[in-house]
């Protein structure tokens, strides 16, 4: 079996998060997501509007997902060591990590499109929802 790790924050889910599962899926056959602390998103001075538990009660109600998980508040690589995924896979938009993931892990580290972004990112909506 295959396990495909992926990672994001996932406040306000919409259909480009459900695209970026369906693409991290395609390359395995277990997808693990990670969800953003509300701690880290305080320290990158991030609103969120749902707490972590409630987005990780949502993307666990997923059928595509089959773990979802809180990362680590300490060490955002710990839940890699834990996990032991055969992907890493990446958003379109996370920050070019690619080198240190694959040198860390010694596993490829994919990177997904984007899904219409002029209509589906999450700052977009956040926007037209929250104003």
């Amino acid at each position: 079996m295959k396990k495909v790790i992926c990672f994001g924050t996932f406040d306000l889910l919409h259909i480009g998060h459900l695209d970026y599962f369906t693409q991290a899926k395609n390359h395995g056959d277990y997808l693990i997501v990670v969800l953003a602390r509300d701690s880290t998103k305080k320290q990158e001075q991030k609103d969120i509007a749902f707490c972590e538990h409630e987005r990780l009660q949502l993307i666990s109600s997923l059928k595509i997902v089959d773990e979802a998980v809180l990362g680590n508040q300490e060490d955002h690589f710990k839940i890699i060591e834990e996990k032991k995924p055969d992907i890493i896979f990446l958003g379109y938009d996370h920050p070019p990590i690619e080198k240190l993931l694959k040198e860390k892990f010694n596993v490829p580290v994919l990177r997904g499109q984007p899904y219409k972004t002029h209509q589906h990112k999450s700052s977009i909506i956040r926007n037209k929802v929250l104003g």
